[in-house]
């Protein structure tokens, strides 16, 4: 608070008081009137035909949208995010920081009250009198918030911290999230080696098979040396599946805030259940996503800063006032005859600063209409994000089918052509050749079952954090 040393008045106290009351009974709020900024928002998403604007967001909870996958060990891993990941917790400090701040901004529309007290003792040389002087003051001062300049600082420091709990709440999506993706993403690596495992059993019967066949003269070394290369071959891409699976299992133990080198994730069967999107879910349900929260009560600060920089333009008043006394001993200080007291006003206006003031005032001008901005790029940007996960979505659950479709038909012909090939009737480089496509169909499979439950997660977190519906039940 900017301290004015008083001037003392000779008026009576009833009269400031009722100067006071007139000034604060004039005062006005310099903050503009605020509005949240219109933004695009259209009701329906064009890459989801039969999505409705019905529905208020209210009742499309969050909730631990994780569970809509069915898997228990994601359901474990997940809820202990809150309690061990850090950059969570960060987000939780920032915003008890910023929850002071609008206590502190509060405390600013209050009187400052002082106690002060001193004792001195002087003298001289010789046979000069040695006095004492003690004081005993209680004071206060307060700056009345005529033109709601500290109201301005209140509402921006609440609208700060609405935005760090806005800020909280993306932090906790975005490491639920990229857990949620690194697990799945995990459970494709143990689905990917289980394959590869199955695959090198199978390349080494094979492989035994035409090391039989040359020794009895009947293949030529060629093919040999062929099957050695696809048993090496995959048991390189076994090595490789299995460094993925270890550099995701410590991506986890990190995201919940443990060394890797305490934590595993055993192997287990993977769930594949991917939640559909009912079609009773808005595109109202943006309106929840974190990032837009924290973008509009940004634009709610950069309102309130105007309005601080135009209370400039007017004068300050601050208001002071004190009770105590003065003694050359202790205990006179209580008496009625040595009590001091004072009423002091003060105002100050700045009468030229070369247009400092107009300046401030543009730039927080400039400052609002950038948050604006930022706000309505972030609906774009939210939109679009949706968009793009609901085409990935259903162009993913054809594609599954497709390459069921072409696994099935790959496991046929590579089965057909080793048969044949034992028969006497192709190459063997028929056989790797089919090999490889039954391999890659498989492999492509695997993770295109992995890629809709990871853009089933992307989907929830572009929504704000999932949904709850009589349809998702």
């Amino acid at each position: 608070m900017k301290q004015v040393k008083p001037i003392v008045s000779t008026v009576p106290a009833r009269h400031l008081l009722a100067l006071a009351a007139a000034v604060l009974l004039a005062g006005c709020a310099v903050s503009p009137a605020y509005e949240t900024p219109a933004a695009a928002a259209p009701q329906t998403f064009k890459e989801a035909a039969g999505w409705q604007p019905a529905a208020p967001a209210d009742t499309l909870e969050r909730g631990p949208w994780w569970t809509l996958f069915g898997d228990a060990q994601l359901n474990q891993l997940a809820d202990s995010i809150d309690i061990s990941n850090q950059n969570v917790a960060a987000a939780i400090a920032a915003y008890e920081q910023a929850r002071a701040l609008v206590r502190e901004q509060r405390a600013s529309l209050f009187p400052t009250v002082n106690l002060t007290g001193s004792g001195a003792r002087s003298g001289g040389g010789g046979e000069q009198q040695t006095n004492n002087n003690f004081k005993a003051a209680i004071g206060a001062s307060w700056e009345p918030d005529i033109w709601g300049r500290l109201r301005a600082g209140v509402s921006g420091a609440d609208a700060s911290a609405a935005a760090s709990a806005a800020d909280l709440a993306a932090a906790r999506l975005s490491a639920q999230g990229e857990l949620a993706i690194n697990y799945f993403s995990l459970r494709q690596s143990d689905a990917q080696i289980a394959l590869l495992n199955a695959t090198i059993d199978g390349y080494k019967r094979v492989l035994e098979i035409t090391g039989n066949r040359f020794n009895s003269g009947i293949a030529a070394r060629s093919d040999l040396l062929q099957a050695q290369t696809q048993l090496a071959n995959a048991q390189i891409d076994l090595s490789s599946q299995t460094r993925a699976r270890a550099q995701l299992e410590h991506a986890i133990a990190i995201l919940l805030g443990k060394a890797p080198s305490d934590f595993s994730l055993a192997v287990a069967p993977w769930t594949l259940t991917v939640p559909e999107v009912p079609l009773g879910v808005p595109s109202t349900l943006l309106q929840r996503r974190p990032d837009i929260a924290a973008a509009e009560r940004r634009v709610a600060v950069a309102n309130e800063q105007i309005g601080i920089a135009r209370s400039a333009y007017y004068p300050s008043l601050n208001l002071t006032g004190s009770y105590g006394s003065g003694a050359s001993r202790v205990g006179d200080l209580f008496n009625a005859s040595s009590s001091l007291w004072s009423l002091g006003v003060s105002a100050a206006q700045t009468l030229f600063n070369a247009g400092a003031t107009t300046a401030s005032v543009d730039a927080a001008r400039a400052g609002h209409a950038a948050a604006v901005a930022r706000y309505r790029q972030t609906v774009l940007s939210a939109f679009g994000a949706v968009e793009d996960q609901l085409s990935a979505t259903r162009a993913l659950a054809e594609q599954l089918a497709l390459r069921q479709q072409a696994s099935s038909a790959a496991d046929q012909v590579e089965q057909q052509m080793l048969n044949r090939y034992n028969a006497g009737q192709v190459g063997y480089t028929d056989v790797v050749t089919a090999q490889v496509t039954a391999l890659s169909a498989r492999r492509s499979l695997v993770q295109a079952q992995a890629d809709r439950q990871t853009t089933a997660v992307a989907l929830i977190q572009s929504l704000g954090g999932g949904w709850h519906t009589p349809q998702a039940q």
